[in-house]
């Protein structure tokens, strides 16, 4: 870790402002649970539901607070972001309640309810080609051309404060139904949620180990982190998880979960779909595959769960109908 990154990394007192922040705009998700699910695991899930959460998933958290913490001068200029379609809702919602003219450069083959809720929420879709076009350059030139303060999906210490109040509300929920987690499973893509979590668990619920899970085709993290550097996935990947296909672990990020997490555990698209069904019948819960893949980890046995108690965080429900269809059907 470079001394400037080091410099750069949010601290658990940011993810405490950034929860002030929150507070009277986010939701405080439940943790969910079901009797006749733990009894088929040997052990006790506790589902945190970040579908529940405004705009359908985490995403909102971050956006919100680091749109906040852009300076009354640089607001006028509005914020532009590149997303697959769950921190463009974020980054939109974000932005209508600051009253901001918000910019999204988002994948032709996001799902269709990502891009029309982005829209709906008054934001300007730019579409691009995920495996083309440069997306970062994309946001980049509207960014200089605009002046508009570029919202970033991940790597920044305002995104990865903001989704580290999912850890404080954890900790907080577990000591209010007196439980003690045995581990937390996260979602991960580009790793803004899990280094947050992470990050807030390790003073609020110090020794409880904390485990990424990716998809099996795009687990850069758990690579990255039995390497002990940052390494990228195979241009070729495919998943259906729309909302982590992050091309390497970001810089931020990576620092902090090289410090923080147990390991990572990585699950393939059958395993996803399960979980989503599963969620459905069990939590009667909407999960879109990429916030499913940590239920999928706990349910496929990747860690132990007998007589155990595992907290997985679903990180979002944005899931076109003919998507979930297919996942029920499986």
């Amino acid at each position: 870790m470079t001394s400037s990154t080091a410099s750069e990394l949010p601290t658990v007192a940011d993810i405490r402002e950034a929860a002030g922040r929150l507070s009277d705009v986010a939701v405080r998700t439940p943790l969910l649970e079901s009797p006749l699910l733990n009894a088929k695991l040997g052990g006790r899930l506790l589902v945190k539901a970040e579908p529940l959460q405004r705009t359908g998933s985490f995403k909102f958290r971050g956006a919100y607070n680091r749109i906040a913490l852009i300076p009354e001068a640089d607001r006028a200029k509005g914020v532009v972001a590149v997303s697959s379609g769950n921190h463009a809702q974020g980054v939109a919602a974000a932005a209508r309640l600051f009253g901001l003219a918000a910019t999204v450069v988002m994948p032709d083959d996001a799902p269709a309810i990502k891009r029309a809720n982005t829209e709906a929420l008054g934001a300007t879709v730019v579409p691009c080609d995920r495996y083309r076009d440069d997306r970062n350059a994309m946001v980049r030139e509207i960014a200089d051309r605009t002046g508009a303060t570029l919202v970033k999906p991940y790597d920044d210490p305002g995104i990865i404060s903001g989704q580290g109040t999912i850890g404080l509300e954890i900790a907080a929920q577990l000591a209010e139904i007196g439980a003690q987690a045995d581990a937390v499973l996260v979602c991960c893509g580009g790793g803004g949620l899990v280094s947050g979590t992470a990050l807030a668990l390790s003073e609020t619920a110090p020794g409880v180990p904390v485990w990424c899970v990716e998809p099996a085709a795009f687990d850069d993290t758990r690579r990255s982190l039995a390497a002990g550097e940052r390494l990228g996935n195979a241009p070729e990947a495919r998943s259906i998880c729309d909302a982590l296909l992050s091309p390497m672990p970001g810089e931020l990020t990576f620092a902090l979960n090289s410090r923080l997490l147990a390991g990572g555990l990585a699950v393939d698209d059958d395993e996803v779909r399960h979980a989503m069904r599963v969620a459905f019948e069990s939590l009667k819960l909407v999960v879109e595959p990429g916030g499913a893949v940590a239920i999928a980890a706990a349910l496929t046995g990747k860690i132990p769960t007998v007589g155990r108690t595992t907290v997985v965080v679903a990180s979002g429900g944005n899931v076109d109908p003919e998507s979930f269809r297919q996942a029920l059907a499986a």
